[in-house]
């Protein structure tokens, strides 16, 4: 039964590696999805849509149904191929199931990428900054300086793309309008990690709401934040492991 992880924005798939040494696991997978960690073929829209089509077609090239897992956009991607695909996968883990929510607010960072010119003018300095102003940028936001080390090589100007893209193809009504059929996702055993310093992906409220719509498990991670697999890799593996074990 392999474990699939996929990781979101403005992240390569060493964003688990810390969580994964904690696991032990030896049949895991990352799939990095185009513009994050592997290459933004051409013709690729980089939407909500195309996102999802391509993690259901990743995850159709395995032999038996996965436990799936998914972080940041990694997490909507992951929602996405369960409600539309809930044939492929045995578990899934989201931490993102509250911006599914009707009430749901994109946070400002994700407003500014919405705006034309704005998200554009933000992309170039941020994207295209020195290495160092990168790990500094992805500290400050909670990220652990080893890690930020990892992810700061692959931000670049076609990550940057990829994120006006992929946020733009977002804009509110069209999550709430996804978010609308989340209880399919309740056709598999599901898990929502809540790291209750996160403050990107939803009100408490809404991101209990929303498991209890998609019948999932909450895992309350209390004191982490956004990236909360790196802050206490430990602690993240271990109410995931808990998780599968309960699934017999």
């Amino acid at each position: 039964m392999p474990a699939v992880f996929v990781h979101g924005n403005p992240e390569t798939a060493a964003v688990w590696e810390p969580l994964l040494a904690e696991l032990g696991r030896d049949d895991v997978v990352c799939l990095s999805p185009p513009g994050f960690g592997a290459p933004l073929p051409e013709g690729f829209g980089a939407t909500v849509g195309d996102y999802r089509d391509w993690l259901i077609a990743e995850l159709s090239r395995f032999t038996e149904p996965v436990d799936l897992v998914g972080h940041d956009w990694g997490g909507h991607h992951v929602l996405g191929a369960v409600m539309s695909r809930p044939d492929l996968v045995r578990s899934w883990v989201s931490d993102t199931a509250g911006g599914l929510e009707p009430d749901y607010e994109w946070h400002e960072l994700a407003r500014r990428w919405q705006t034309p010119g704005v998200g554009e003018a933000d992309v170039a300095e941020r994207f295209g900054a020195p290495f160092a102003e990168r790990v500094e940028l992805l500290v400050g936001r909670g990220m652990s300086e080893a890690v930020a080390k990892r992810l700061a090589e692959g931000m670049n100007e076609e990550m940057g793309r990829a994120v006006l893209a992929l946020y733009r193809s977002a804009a509110q009504p069209v999550m709430a309008e996804l978010g609308r059929d989340l209880e399919r996702a309740a056709q598999r055993p599901g898990l929502v990690v809540l790291a209750t310093e996160d403050q990107v992906v939803g009100t408490e409220e809404q991101r209990r709401r929303a498991a209890r719509r998609a019948g999932a498990h909450v895992a309350t991670l209390e004191g982490l934040g956004h990236w909360w697999l790196a802050q206490d890799p430990a602690r993240s593996a271990a109410a995931i492991a808990e998780f599968w074990a309960g699934l017999g």
